[in-house]
């Protein structure tokens, strides 16, 4: 007979917590990869729109550059979240893809509003 801690005999049967559950192998490096190359391309893009585009800096161009900092940013948040041990953890690892999913449509966001200022689709305040 298995002898049960006083504090497991007196929880409830649902509120006994299981051991976290693992992520399948191979998860943990496909996330680092694919999160290193958006983040790649995040700051390749970046540099081509803050110093060798043509044209002037207006509004919405800044606005255009703020959500790719904050895409970075969030990238980076995501990138040290898949690198720490935890994230072997599956809520962990969800929390992570959230971040990375995340960074992904803000990057989005500022993509298409960088693609609207600069093909003068979207005339931009001056």
């Amino acid at each position: 007979m298995v002898k049960k801690t006083v504090k497991e005999r007196d929880a409830p049967a649902s509120s006994v917590e299981s051991p976290p559950l693992p992520i399948p192998q191979g998860y943990r490096q496909g996330i680092v990869t694919a999160i290193t190359v958006l983040l790649g391309f995040s700051l390749a893009f970046f540099r081509f729109w803050g110093f060798e585009a043509s044209g002037d800096w207006t509004v919405g161009s800044i606005i255009a550059a703020g959500t790719f900092v904050l895409a970075v940013v969030m990238q980076i948040v995501a990138l040290f979240r898949s690198l720490r041990i935890e994230d072997d953890n599956q809520k962990e690892y969800r929390k992570t893809v959230k971040w990375f999913i995340a960074s992904a449509i803000v990057l989005l966001i500022g993509l298409l509003i960088a693609v609207a200022i600069y093909s003068g689709v979207q005339p931009d305040p001056k």
